[in-house]
Parts: C-alpha cells; structure tokens; sequence
C-alpha cells in the first residue's frame, strides 16, 4: 500500500521525529510505534490512511519501534502496535493494542479539542468519576493505598495490608502514587480526605483506623469477602475456557518471542481459544509453575489439562496431531 498523503509519513530517525514534532506545532499529530513482523501493525496502518484522508490537519507518522529505540525507549514502549498522540511537542494521549474503533474515536476527539481549549476544561471531570467508578468496583474488596501490597509507600498502608493478610482477606490494590488524578479525585468523590482507603463491593468501608476496629471486634471476616485459595483460583482460570493460553501478553500484543509464536501457530489452526496474561498477575505467574510443575511459559492448557509449552505445540502441529488435541478428541 502506498503511503503518499502529505499527512502519512514514515520517520526512520530519532532526529526526522523531533523536526516532524516542531513542524507540526499545535495540530494533532499521531504516532504508530509499529513492528513489521506484526500482522496487526499492518492493519493498523490501514486504518490511519484511512484517518489521513477524513482528517487532513492531522499528521500521522508510522515508526518501526526497533528500528528507533531512541524514541521508543523515550515513550516507553514496551509492546506494538501503541500509538502516541502529540500536541505541541508534549504527548497527550497513549493507546496500547490495535483498536481501529478507540483510535478513531481518539483521533477525532483530539483534533476537535485543538479548536476549545479554554471551554474544553469541563467534560474530563465526568470521565474522572467513571473512572473512579470502575476502579471502586474492579473487585469486590479495594484497597487504594501508597505503593502497593509487596512494596506499601507508607506505615498506614502497611500496617491496613497486614491486618488483611492475617484475616485472609482476598482484595485487589489501586498504588495512588501511580496516579494523581485518582488520588485527588478519590477524596472527593467519596469525601475521605486520607489513604489508604477501602471498599467493598463498590461501596468504602474506611481508612485503617475502621479497619482495625473491624479485625478486633471480629467483623472484618463479614465485612470483606474471604480468601479464596490459589489452588482454586488457578483452577478456575484453567478451565474459564476449553483451551487456555497463560502467555506474556495477549492475543493481540505477544509481550515475547515464545508468546508470539505460539499465538501465530494457535491461530493457524482455526480453533478458538482464551489467553491470560501472567505479566498482569505475579501470583498466578508463579503459582502456576508449581501447580503444573512446569517451569517456563507459555503454557497450553486443553479441558483443564496441561498440554506443555512451545515445543509440544510445534511438535503436534508438524505431526498433524494439534487439531484433534485442541479439540479434546485425543
């Protein structure tokens, strides 16, 4: 496909990206940090000509993340496709995966937003509470706390992260230092002025001194949902799905070589299938070697049965066996 439009332009050096940022001043400008190995790059890139044509203000710039690490280890890239949006110079936007429909929708919103951006203050405030909205309810007990349950950032939130260790409390943490907007916003919309905080099925139970007084008057086990057991949970997620890939990333960004190349062999084969991704989840990452006894990922799982990693694969897919393995026939 040809790339000839003024405004859809390949950058091969770091020193081409910063003239292109100046030049471009305060118009739009959209980045697609991309890799050619990677099918859905090229997808991607269909898409932006496409925008290139509806948006002529807007530059798009296709950069093959390798081959300028300058600028990929600058914006942190770690996986393709992700596309960064500039403005003046300063990024302002980041979107990781290929979502034609979401980068669209990015596009449009930002080359708009060049035209208001005295009165385009007010709308942000709503997506704030949505989002705080998603956060409370990610899972039934929340704790929004500094650093995280490894690493807490202060006394408070140490002390919270043990007292629902010892009552086997099963909670997910929100790390407010990651995040300005929710550490502010969150005081507001639930009006606590201090962290860490905790909730319950969306709803905030308190800081650590409400906590406490749950745990020592013995209500705590009523109040949070109770552990549930790692051998249970990796179960469950072994059989969420009749074939189950635990791999480094997911479906559309393999986070490794061994990843990306199971993910091409499994789509080969035509056979639907779920992933789970084991950068997300330490506890799965290595809890899943010792229940499996098997050291390294990716690991293929049919109907709750380990099949094995890579190699297995490769094996039953040259002797024409994979299909029928996949299938749970064999």
């Amino acid at each position: 496909m040809s790339t000839s439009m003024a405004n859809f332009v390949e950058v091969t050096s770091s020193q081409q990206f910063e003239d292109l940022l100046k030049k471009t001043g305060k118009s739009l400008t959209v980045v697609h940090f991309s890799a050619s190995w990677a099918p859905q790059c090229t997808q991607m890139n269909d898409v932006m000509a496409e925008l290139a044509k509806d948006q002529p203000q807007v530059t798009f710039i296709k950069l093959e993340a390798e081959a300028v690490p300058e600028v990929s280890e600058k914006y942190e890239i770690s996986s393709v496709p992700t596309f960064l949006f500039f403005k003046s110079c300063e990024k302002i936007d980041r979107l990781d995966g290929a979502h034609a429909p979401e980068l669209t929708k990015k596009v449009q919103r930002l080359a708009s937003s060049a035209a208001v951006p005295a009165g385009g203050a007010e709308p942000p405030k709503e997506d704030l509470n949505e989002r705080l909205k998603k956060l409370i309810n990610a899972a039934p007990c929340m704790l929004f706390m500094k650093g995280s349950p490894q690493e807490p950032r202060c006394g408070f939130s140490r002390q919270i992260v043990q007292i629902l260790k010892d009552h086997n409390i099963q909670y997910s943490s929100f790390d407010i230092l990651s995040d300005e907007e929710v550490r502010q916003g969150l005081k507001t919309y639930s009006n606590w002025p201090t962290y860490p905080q905790v909730y319950v099925n969306g709803e905030l139970v308190g800081g650590l001194d409400i906590v406490k007084e749950l745990a020592e008057s013995g209500e705590l086990e009523n109040t949070c949902p109770k552990a549930v057991t790692l051998e249970h949970r990796l179960k469950s997620i072994i059989n969420r799905s009749p074939v189950m890939l635990f791999m480094k990333g997911n479906k559309e960004v393999a986070k490794c070589g061994f990843s990306r190349q199971i993910i091409e062999v499994m789509n080969s084969t035509g056979v639907d299938y779920d992933t789970f991704d084991i950068l997300q989840d330490e506890e799965v990452r290595q809890g899943l070697k010792t229940y499996s006894n098997w050291p390294t990922y990716p690991q293929l799982y049919v109907k709750g049965e380990l099949i094995g990693g890579l190699d297995i694969v490769k094996e039953l897919k040259e002797s024409g066996e994979l299909q029928s393995v996949l299938k749970g026939e064999s």
